[in-house]
């Protein structure tokens, strides 16, 4: 087909969305999460089928109904849908008008701070992103994949229009894919790079298989932190599916908000919000949980998605000896290998993550800035960040705790 008479078929409707209610969980995972039946067991994983949790509507639409993303906490809902008139949505945004930087783990408070002294407004900014999810993810949900350079230009010129029109500073799509990062900078949007911590298996058939992997003192430490972990007569739970109840999300709330408290001060999600995703989501959930004497003291939250295990948050009442480390990266990486999963993705930042098996793996944003002045000096400041960014990781991954080859 010649692209030009293709173009003109593509649907030139935007419509913006205050709420995830006003499009329905049909057409939106349509876009989002395209091919995966809207319920698939844990054990029957359609092949070359990708799911990722975070940008379905059951997930969104918890995060908008519990009230932890709402105009209230600054998160102002205004998601893109590209349309033709009576027909089924080709392509959807997760975007929000936002008053504050907080929740996005892509930090441009020095950004925002530069231009208001410049004598500018930094706030609203728009923001397409999952809020309060460090996670890699497509941010253009197109539906039909085949026509991914078309859709995206028009959807990449759709954001620019809404920036302008709201008279925002700024538009931010945050962990997006590489795809869709390269894409955006042929559309005068500019890139910037981050790192985080992934773990890959190698096809390996138990953690001890995992362990050969390593040097020989890096698997000596590894089994000894993870006997300190559990020798105060700790036990672990993995609780998933229809073994997720209140109670759980109970004392899982405390253990997030003692978390929140002594590291922001204050917490994102509702309680509420964890009683949704139970109720949407749960055979999507991996709550990985320690006991000690008949209590629950300590907890990590993961998301499951076609093949990664994503952590998310982590909380104790009790202190021990390597017991976040047990749970938010051993355990996980026990139950990927026993259940066949590629990836763990085990949050945000933390070069400590290295030493347990997760190697540095890069993270992609995509900025476009109106005011021209404010683009090119944020444009030479991000030349500089990506270049140390690259160095940074090329330093660690030489201290990666596996095996050197010949």
């Amino acid at each position: 087909m010649d692209p030009k008479s293709e173009q003109s078929e593509l649907p030139n409707s935007v419509r913006l969305l205050s709420s995830l209610s006003d499009i329905g969980r049909e057409a939106w995972d349509a876009c989002a999460n395209p091919g995966w039946p809207s319920a698939m067991p844990l054990d029957s994983k359609p092949q070359d089928v990708t799911y990722n949790p975070f940008l379905s509507y059951d997930f969104l639409s918890s995060l908008e109904d519990s009230g932890s993303a709402c105009d209230q906490t600054g998160w102002y809902a205004r998601h893109l849908v590209l349309e033709k008139p009576g027909d089924a949505p080709l392509a959807v945004v997760p975007a929000y008008l936002k008053t504050h930087s907080q929740g996005e783990y892509v930090f441009d408070h020095g950004w925002a701070d530069a231009y208001e002294r410049a004598g500018g407004s930094y706030y609203p900014k728009l923001q397409m992103s999952v809020p309060f999810t460090p996670v890699t993810g497509r941010r253009l949900l197109i539906a039909d994949q085949s026509r991914h350079k078309q859709i995206s230009a028009l959807l990449a010129a759709a954001i620019q229009q809404v920036t302008v029109q709201f008279e925002a500073s700024s538009a931010h799509l945050t962990f997006l894919t590489k795809q869709e990062w390269d894409a955006l900078s042929d559309m005068d949007f500019l890139r910037r790079t981050d790192q985080q911590f992934h773990w890959q298996n190698n096809g390996y058939t138990s953690y001890d298989d995992f362990l050969t992997a390593l040097s020989s003192s890096k698997r000596k430490a590894l089994r000894k932190e993870r006997r300190r972990a559990v020798e105060n007569d700790i036990e672990i739970e993995w609780l998933t599916g229809a073994d997720l109840k209140e109670e759980h999300w109970d004392v899982f709330f405390d253990f997030y908000i003692d978390t929140g408290n002594r590291k922001w001060g204050t917490p994102y999600l509702t309680r509420e919000f964890f009683s949704l995703i139970g109720e949407r989501m749960a055979d999507r959930i991996l709550l990985i949980m320690a006991k000690r004497q008949g209590r629950y003291i300590a907890g990590a939250l993961n998301f499951i998605g076609s093949d990664t295990v994503y952590g998310r948050n982590w909380g104790c009442l009790e202190d021990h000896p390597f017991l976040h480390f047990e749970l938010c990266y051993h355990q996980a990486i026990d139950w990927a290998i026993a259940n066949g999963y590629q990836t763990v993705e085990a949050g945000a930042q933390g070069a400590h993550k290295l030493a347990r098996g997760y190697v540095p793996t890069t993270t992609y944003s995509a900025h476009w800035i109106p005011n021209a002045g404010f683009r090119d000096a944020v444009e030479h400041y991000l030349e500089q960040e990506r270049l140390q960014v690259e160095m940074e990781q090329q330093a660690l991954s030489a201290h990666a705790p596996f095996k050197k080859s010949d």
